[in-house]
């Protein structure tokens, strides 16, 4: 069999672990696996031996696999750190292109937080969001966050949510926020037109890193005057760093996911 192959099976078991700790399960046997996945147990008992020496998985004393969360612990925070390295870099690059002001949040409960920021000297804005929390229902971060939530979970996280108007577009109530939403998914990128603020106009994608998940929005916001005629150039630009990102972070891009 080819290296690819043998590298599927191998993350094929490491998955099939994961789902049986998701399920509450403490783990799996070689046998439990073999069942799970209906292969062949000595085929799984090899993936495993691998994925255990390549540090995924560790073997407790009834020769059953859990994953090793040290190694996924790691790998989040370098994740973290890679935001924040690469994630200026994407900043600077993206107000290069835009010459607007542009920013990296994160989701915080039902508010999103600047977590990175780059203004260019031409922008009119005055202060720094770095820190500073805002309502995620009137946010185009708050709409790339939530980019690959359900129905159901994006009401989950906006239900203490008060909708106090922020501008002459905030959304009125959550239903509003998922219209909203599903348009900028058909549409490639979120975009707030005086949602949050009079004046302001604003353009998002969601980042996501090396597991698939949604961990952080790549923003571009400025005054609506200067932004909304240079919509499309600054979107293209906009998902063109926002792809970098990604890449940056590990995500192997859309039909590529591990299934």
């Amino acid at each position: 069999m080819s290296k690819t192959s043998s590298m599927g099976r191998g993350i094929m078991s490491v998955l099939a672990v994961g789902s049986r700790n998701a399920a509450g399960l403490p783990g799996g046997t070689v046998a439990d696996i073999a069942n799970d996945l209906g292969k062949d147990r000595s085929q799984v008992s090899r993936s495993l031996r691998g994925a255990e020496q390549e540090g995924f998985l560790q073997r407790g004393d009834l020769r059953s696999y859990t994953l090793n969360w040290s190694l996924f612990t790691d790998a989040q925070l370098l994740t973290e750190q890679r935001l924040q390295s690469d994630g200026l870099t994407a900043l600077e690059g993206l107000a290069g292109e835009t010459d607007e002001g542009c920013f990296l949040g994160v989701l915080s409960a039902d508010s999103t937080v600047t977590i990175g920021e780059w203004v260019p000297a031409s922008s009119n804005m005055v202060g720094s969001w770095l820190g500073r929390p805002y309502p995620a229902y009137c946010s185009d971060a708050g709409q790339a966050l939530l980019w690959e939530a359900s129905d159901a979970e994006v009401r989950t996280v906006l239900a203490n949510a008060s909708f106090v108007r922020h501008g002459p577009n905030t959304p009125v109530d959550v239903e509003d926020f998922l219209a909203r939403l599903r348009d900028a998914r058909s549409r490639g990128y979120c975009i707030v037109d005086e949602e949050a603020e009079p004046g302001l106009y604003s353009l998002a994608v969601p980042v996501r890193d090396f597991k698939g998940d949604v961990v952080a929005a790549l923003q571009v916001v400025g005054s609506k005057t200067r932004l909304e005629p240079r919509r499309e150039s600054c979107a293209a630009a906009l998902m063109s760093w926002g792809t970098w990102l990604e890449s940056a972070l590990g995500y192997p891009g859309p039909g590529k996911e591990l299934s």
